[in-house]
């Protein structure tokens, strides 16, 4: 039974959907660093919120650990790059909490454009200033919007609903997307100079980091707006408390900050300012559904290998689950046909799908034959780390669809090209579950895969079959089956002999002796 830690605080109903599903769940809040790393070698799966650091001190002891689930959005808590060398999903919950994001947005800007915390102070304090809180409208201004995908198309449908014109800046947002939102697709400079409220919904990365700097903030229009609902280090907080102090910002809001908890910041106690302590998704509806996803979302992978949302592997439905797996245990057995028998640097690699198969959802499919191609050379590779462990190696990978008929209701052939040769192995399913070895160097040859298997090239000429079954018999080494084929008779030809044991380096030596035999591999499936 797979397990998983819950480490910050999550709704109960989480933990019911964990058991229902067959996963056994423990609840610790609060770890220290230390107190994680010491418990996290026992877990299968991570789930999370904000709280927990997956450091990749963490993910080096995480022996086990499979999928790291986040119960939001943003994931600048996890060291995605060293989770995927360490071949674990990463997932988040990106819709869960989109709702609430976005109403948390226009919320601030209503509140700092009619400066609604700070008259309300002064009126419970009985001062009555009706005069000092002139504010502004929200009608008929330019929102800009910096990031407008989920959160952010939200925000711009629902200023459009209150006359606001939006221009949205999004390196992603396609020209159609922006035409359906009725929003303008804009360049940030373009944006800066023309907005009245600045919204930023983007995640935290190296690109995105400090996107409102200090030279952009005063390339902003005197009088404008800042609401960032998003991710702290996105705005430059001390330049904000400046340029408000000036008076060129007019009034910002923020829900977060550079460092969280924010008990002291620089922006606190500057003029028109509204504070509020990450509370974006801090609605009743959003927690629950944020929960309830990513605890469903993690079973499903740990359960069914279906995966969701996931930041460092392709999306598989719990539908197509199922459906692959077959395909998948093919595509890893070729990919480890090929790899077992490459003995130099591999230069490329070429997948390419035919019939059925060309249908489903191959991306998969390719990382599970890049898993096998590099295992044996490589420990610890998986479907996550697959494509990372290829592109540092310099390996290119190209994936092909055919819509052209093949000799079998579905094929995938894989070709490597090594520093010495090109060599090609193609296989299909039996019975839509059985995987098969169908050609290997465009040679017809039909076999299946077994444990313990023996590949030899060798010339076409009377007499092999013989040498070779004497030797195996009088070492001890029982047959199970023999498969052959040939390029053309006297030519090149191809045995592949599955065994009943494992076979040893001196007889696999032995072997290439025999007359005739150009090469011979042991292999293990």
């Amino acid at each position: 039974m797979p397990k998983v830690l819950i480490s910050d605080e999550l709704s109960p109903r989480a933990v019911e959907i964990f058991k229902e599903r067959g996963v056994d769940v423990d609840v610790k809040v609060g770890l220290k660093p230390d107190q994680l790393r010491a418990i996290i070698g026992a877990y299968d799966g991570l789930a999370i919120r904000s709280a927990t650091k997956v450091t990749a001190e963490v993910l080096a002891v995480a022996e086990k650990l499979k999928v790291v689930g986040r119960a939001g959005i943003g994931v600048d808590n996890v060291d995605i790059k060293a989770a995927t060398a360490r071949g674990v999903v990463v997932m988040n919950t990106p819709f869960g909490n989109a709702i609430t994001t976005a109403e948390h947005a226009i919320a601030l800007m209503f509140a700092v454009a009619r400066q609604v915390p700070a008259a309300d102070a002064s009126t419970q304090a009985g001062k009555w200033e009706k005069n000092r809180f002139m504010g502004s409208e929200l009608s008929f201004k330019t929102l800009g919007l910096i990031g407008c995908g989920n959160i952010g198309s939200i925000v711009a449908e629902r200023a459009i609903g209150l006359k606001m014109r939006v221009a949205a800046y999004d390196p992603f947002l396609s020209e159609e997307r922006a035409q359906a939102l009725g929003v303008d697709k804009v360049t940030l400079d373009e944006l800066i100079a023309r907005a009245d409220f600045i919204s930023i919904h983007t995640p935290l990365t190296e690109q995105t980091r400090n996107i409102l700097g200090r030279e952009r903030l005063m390339k902003t229009r005197k009088g404008v707006r800042i609401v960032n609902c998003a991710r702290g280090g996105l705005v430059d907080e001390l330049a904000v408390r400046d340029l408000l102090i000036s008076g060129h910002i007019a009034g910002a809001a923020f829900d977060v900050f550079s460092e969280e908890p924010a008990k002291q910041n620089v922006l606190f106690g500057a003029p028109n300012l509204v504070c509020t302590p990450h509370l974006g998704a801090s609605t009743v509806e959003a927690q629950e559904n944020v929960a309830l996803q990513v605890a469903e979302q993690m079973s499903d992978y740990l359960m069914t290998g279906a995966v969701a949302n996931s930041l460092n592997m392709p999306n598989v439905s719990a539908e197509d689950a199922p459906r692959l797996a077959p395909y998948l245990k093919l595509a890893e057995n070729l990919g480890s046909f090929a790899g077992q028998l490459t003995e130099t640097g591999i230069k490329a690699v070429s997948i390419e799908y035919e019939g059925t198969v060309a249908a489903l959802n191959v991306k998969p499919l390719t990382q599970a034959v890049i898993t096998g191609l590099l295992r044996p050379q490589l420990e610890n590779v998986n479907m996550v780390n697959a494509p990372i462990l290829a592109r540092e190696r310099g390996v290119d990978v190209a994936e092909v669809k055919h819509d052209r008929d093949s000799d079998y209701q579905t094929q995938i052939t894989v070709t490597v090209t090594t520093e010495r040769r090109t060599r090609s192995v193609s296989g299909t399913l039996f019975g839509g579950k059985r995987p098969r070895l169908v050609y290997i160097k465009g040679i017809e040859i039909e076999a299946e895969f077994a444990p313990n298997m023996l590949y030899i090239t060798n010339d076409d000429k009377p007499g092999f079959i013989g040498r070779l079954g004497a030797l195996l018999g009088d070492t001890g080494v029982n047959i199970a089956t023999f498969h052959l084929g040939r390029d053309k008779p006297g030519g090149e030809a191809i045995a592949l002999v599955a065994v009943d044991q494992k076979l040893d380096g001196a007889l696999v030596d032995r072997i290439g002796a025999l007359d005739g035999v150009t090469q011979a591999k042991a292999l293990a499936f």
